[in-house]
Formats: structure tokens, C-alpha cells, sequence
């Protein structure tokens, strides 16, 4: 096995974990009475995210590894533990509103909207940079732009609905 194998081996094992996680947690916040908001786009984001690992392995699993790059991807994942962390039992890939809880401003969330979606912009470049894929770096990231401004524009709105209802 390649380094490169070893890394998208561990990534990919990493955002299924991820997935399983928020699936715990959505149930558990649709549960207390939360509500998921925008899920028509969900199915764009996961598309993305799966076609870039794909792409990843197809393309990248016997590159060389660029290790300046690398340690900026190994950084990333400080600053997603950070946010999932933050987060807790709240962390969810769906856009899950719970009404009456107050909104998260601690951790990375005192210095960015949302630092988890920042995160993720640069995890999509810098990992086929790692693996010299310059091309695919630019097209995924290209794509996540695009699905995130969905995204992005409907987590504003519902967080906006929620701080009205707020007294």
C-alpha cells in the first residue's frame, strides 16, 4: 500500500465515521424536537463530497505525497475536531435547527460564522494537493463553491428565523 492509499484509506474511513456520527446526532436532535431544514440540497453535498474522494482514489492513490501539504491537511483536521468538539451533540451534516437552544458562539464559532464549512473549502484543495492533482483540486473546489453558497444561504436564513424567535 502507497502512502497516498494509506491517506485517502484514513480520510475515507474518517468521513464515514463522520456520517455515522451525524446520523446519531440527527436523530438525537429530531428527537428533542429539532427540525431539519433545506434538505433537498443535502443530496448535492453528499454527491460532491463522495465524487472528490472518489476522484481521490481513482487518480491519487500511487501519487507521490507532497508533505508541506500534507501537514496543512493534518492542521485542517485540528481545526474540524475543534469544531466538532465545539458542537458536541449538535454537530450534524444536515442543517438541524433545535428552536429553543441557544445559538453556538464558543470556540471557532466566536471568530467565524461558519468555520466548518472554511475548513472544508480548504480540505477540498489541499488534499489532491498533497497528491500533485492540481486540476482535480481546482475542480472540487470549483463545485464546492457551488454547492456551499446553496448551503450557506439556506443555514443564514434558518439560523436568522431562529434569533427572531428568540426574545
Amino acid at each position: 500500500m502507497t502512502l497516498a492509499a494509506l491517506i485517502l484509506a484514513l480520510v475515507t474511513v474518517q468521513r464515514l465515521g463522520e456520517l455515522i456520527l451525524s446520523r446519531y446526532n440527527t436523530a438525537k436532535l429530531l428527537a428533542r424536537g429539532a427540525i431539519e431544514i433545506a434538505p433537498g440540497h443535502y443530496p448535492l453535498i453528499v454527491a460532491t463530497h463522495a465524487a472528490w474522494l472518489i476522484a481521490l482514489w481513482a487518480w491519487g492513490r500511487d501519487q507521490d505525497v507532497n508533505f508541506v501539504a500534507l501537514s496543512v491537511f493534518i492542521l485542517l483536521q485540528v481545526f474540524r475536531l475543534w469544531v466538532l468538539a465545539t458542537l458536541g451533540p449538535r454537530w450534524t451534516t444536515r442543517i438541524i435547527v433545535l428552536p429553543d437552544a441557544p445559538m453556538v458562539t464558543s470556540g471557532p464559532y466566536r471568530y467565524l460564522s461558519h468555520p466548518n464549512y472554511a475548513i472544508v473549502v480548504a480540505e477540498i484543495a489541499v488534499l489532491p494537493l498533497a497528491l500533485h492533482l492540481y486540476l482535480l483540486a481546482l475542480v472540487f473546489t470549483v463545485l464546492n463553491a457551488l454547492v456551499l453558497s446553496i448551503r450557506i444561504r439556506a443555514e443564514t436564513r434558518a439560523l436568522a428565523t431562529v434569533r427572531e424567535r428568540r426574545p
